[in-house]
């Protein structure tokens, strides 16, 4: 009898999640079949932060009320919060990740519409929700949202079709995605978080394959977008001189420029091997604003010197590394988008946070990943680690899902 193969369409896509020799593969592996260097790398820098922002905050009576370790206790709980839901999105199988994408990304817009509502200001920013005695900020889980939601977009249109390029449609959907938290997320205005989200806009976006034109186009249009709210008066006062300040940080010294110039001096006091834990001069001194959140790297250029802010660095480095490697491992389109956005969003949030400490990009309000004290962004970040596990595991568990990009199953009869 001759042979026959048929051609089938797979259910990589929508519709109700089915039981099937993969999923159960899934749920049968061992928390041992993680990526155990990228879990590994994210402990040690949610270590290293709740120690610095201890530190940060170890006298600073006005933020502690006069326990020494409140923060240290807040960083804590938030760290083990975050684990869960890193834990919960690492057991849930793939199929449901695509389902509650969607919902996801309504629920981060609602959290946005709600901020504008009846959110509080701090900082210049009406970017918070205050729950009871807890704050939330919307905007750092919008982030997950948007590379979510674009990420869906592509796999679902793409699924099935013999081209891999995507095409103008796609990449018009991709942005009408990412354009509505954006333009809540100027509203509020929150800019450090609006420039991250253009960052991971443009990476998902070139990691869909869409044509070289459509990137050079968005970079011209993401500069004289920049340039428009300059010069029209787009940005508030306090903004503009943030920006002059980081041309010129002796033009106001007491004034914007004070961050980026006690910055400087917290981190050359530190040298090659620090001052020491908890005996950082400016830091015990609480010369450096904010310094438990957006310039917690400080504590560390100051109190472990080069060396401990070069670790900070190298595990920063490590997690993109193993993000990146599962991006370029997984044969899953979805999977794959995912993964190079979270690249995107942790790869140049971290480059902002430090650049401001460091007096190479302006001061806008961003913090460094796992290191930064805050429960949002923690939550948004291990959420993060919990999808790239997830994907991991599903490379490892379901060999046969390198068809699932084309949506074919070859059948002999």
């Amino acid at each position: 009898m001759s042979n026959r193969i048929r051609v089938t369409r797979a259910s990589a896509g929508g519709g109700r999640p089915q039981r099937t020799t993969a999923s159960r593969r899934v749920s049968l592996l061992r928390w041992a079949d993680m990526d155990l260097v990228l879990l590994g790398a994210v402990l040690l820098l949610s270590l290293i932060g709740c120690l610095l922002i201890w530190s940060a905050t170890l006298e600073r009576d006005d933020l502690t009320g006069g326990d020494s370790r409140e923060y240290l206790v807040k960083q804590g709980i938030n760290v083990a919060l975050g684990l869960v839901l890193m834990a919960t999105v690492v057991m849930t199988d793939h199929r449901w990740v695509r389902i509650l994408a969607p919902i996801g990304y309504l629920l981060a817009v609602v959290g946005l519409v709600l901020v504008l509502v009846m959110g509080s200001t701090i900082n210049g920013s009406r970017s918070w929700l205050m729950i009871g005695g807890m704050s939330l900020q919307p905007a750092e889980l919008a982030k997950l949202a948007v590379v979510l939601g674009m990420a869906l977009v592509v796999a679902e249109r793409s699924e099935g079709r013999w081209r891999d390029r995507v095409g103008t449609l796609d990449v018009l959907l991709m942005l009408a995605v990412a354009a509505v938290p954006a333009v809540l997320i100027l509203a509020q205005p929150d800019l450090g978080t609006m420039l991250v989200l253009t960052a991971t806009v443009f990476g998902v976006i070139a990691a869909s394959g869409a044509h070289r034109s459509w990137l050079g186009g968005l970079a011209a249009g993401g500069i004289g977008v920049a340039a428009f709210a300059v010069i029209s008066g787009f940005l508030k006062p306090y903004q503009v001189d943030r920006f002059m300040a980081f041309t010129n940080p002796d033009l106001d010294p007491r004034g914007a420029g004070y961050n980026v110039e006690q910055a400087r001096i917290a981190v050359g006091n530190g040298g090659t091997f620090g001052q020491g834990l908890f005996q950082g001069s400016q830091t015990q001194s609480g010369f450096v604003p904010e310094q438990h959140t957006d310039f917690v790297f400080t504590v560390a250029g100051e109190e472990l010197g080069l060396v401990g802010a070069a670790a900070i660095v190298a595990l920063l480095g490590v997690v993109l590394w193993r993000t990146l490697r599962i991006a370029a491992r997984t044969d899953d389109l979805f999977g794959r988008i995912v993964a190079a956005g979270i690249a995107c969003w942790f790869g140049f949030q971290a480059f902002q946070n430090i650049g401001m400490c460091l007096g190479i990009m302006p001061v806008t309000g961003v913090p460094l990943p796992f290191v930064s004290y805050g429960g949002s962004s923690m939550f948004a970040g291990l959420l993060a680690v919990g999808l790239l596990q997830n994907i991991h595991l599903r490379t490892l568990s379901a060999p046969a899902s390198r068809l699932a990009p084309q949506r074919r199953v070859l059948v002999r009869g």
